[in-house]
């Protein structure tokens, strides 16, 4: 089994948990959407997960945009 988006060979094992990336290449993808997201702590409440930066900003009552 190759790697969807290089040439290297996925392990058997991987593969059949439903992987279709290598380590390397699988690695990298997670590395970049997890820089797209962040946890925040709601005020009395629980932790919610931003994906969309204007939510976060619109959550923040005291957001002052640099100029």
């Amino acid at each position: 089994m190759l790697c969807a988006k290089c040439t290297n060979t996925v392990p058997e094992r991987r593969h059949a948990l439903g992987y279709r990336l290598c380590l390397p290449c699988g690695e990298a993808q997670s590395r970049r959407d997890a820089s797209r997201r962040t946890i925040a702590p709601m005020h009395k409440s629980n932790y919610v997960l931003i994906s969309n930066r204007e939510d976060l900003r619109g959550i923040n009552s005291k957001y002052v945009p640099l100029t």
